[in-house]
């Protein structure tokens, strides 16, 4: 059994909450979860930390508990009924160009092409506030359009964050509303738009040639509360990719996003 980080900046019972909640949306379990005390046996915490946990799971719908048995996972349709209505009443409409990025994001198909843990680097430590060495996610993508491959995206988002979702969900929905789905509320971003050339791999996939100039989009999303709960570096073809900006004599800006057939 893989044993919590012990790094991650939060509670014991978290820890063993995302540890289970992990080995759940893998089929483990299937004929049950282990005891109160085997459990507690196997984190090395208190019997209270580990029935705190069992308590989350079974609010959200992911296991069942019933007097004198072992807790179960919950049948697949009554917990996705239960997890998407206890997110909704957190989650908040985004605004500006979030919003828009995730518009566009719903026009596209997705390949997801890596998903996993990886520890943070100096730079992704610095980047979202954590630890170098603490767990990171990392997310690789190819979204296309009709007209074919558009970008090439990799995301990192800190571990502690990735709660009830998995490489399945990441072909379906964008991440921002999968981390809001879990709870965490998107406040400001900060992008900076660049030129990259494309590698092997990077070419491959969006079917250009090595070396072509590719759009390069760093993102830094923030929750409301200001901590860093998303990092995105974004490489773009410049036929199907627009980043549009318009700025008034008063000061106000609206950028917006554009990927459509119009521009291949």
């Amino acid at each position: 059994m893989r044993e919590p980080a012990a790094s991650l900046p939060i509670s014991k019972y978290h820890q063993v909450y995302l540890v289970l909640l992990e080995q759940l949306q893998e089929g483990r379990h299937a004929q049950g979860l282990p005891g109160e005390l085997e459990l507690a046996r196997q984190f090395d915490v208190g019997r209270v930390t580990v029935r705190r946990a069992l308590e989350q799971l079974a609010q959200e719908g992911r296991i069942v508990r019933e007097n004198g048995r072992r807790a179960r996972p919950a049948p697949r349709a009554a917990r996705a009924g239960r997890s998407a209505a206890a997110a909704s009443p957190a989650a908040q409409p985004l605004h500006g160009l979030l919003a828009n990025i995730v518009s566009v994001s719903r026009g596209t198909t997705v390949k997801v092409i890596e998903w996993r843990a990886i520890p943070a680097s100096p730079e992704l430590a610095q980047a979202l506030q954590l630890r170098e060495g603490d767990k990171v996610r990392k997310a690789v993508r190819r979204r296309s359009t009709a007209a074919g491959p558009l970008s090439h995206i990799t995301t990192y988002v800190p571990e502690a964050l990735v709660r009830g979702f998995g490489r399945a969900e990441l072909a379906h929905q964008p991440i921002l509303e999968l981390l809001q789905a879990a709870g965490v509320q998107p406040g400001r971003a900060v992008q900076s738009v660049s030129a990259r050339q494309a590698d092997v791999k990077v070419a491959a996939e969006l079917q250009v040639p090595v070396g072509a100039a590719l759009l390069w989009v760093r993102r830094l999303v923030h929750d409301v509360d200001g901590r860093p709960v998303q990092l995105l570096h974004g490489l773009y073809r410049p036929d199907r990719y627009e980043y549009r900006m318009e700025l008034s004599q008063v000061g106000g800006i609206e950028a917006r996003i554009v990927a459509n057939e119009i521009l291949s």
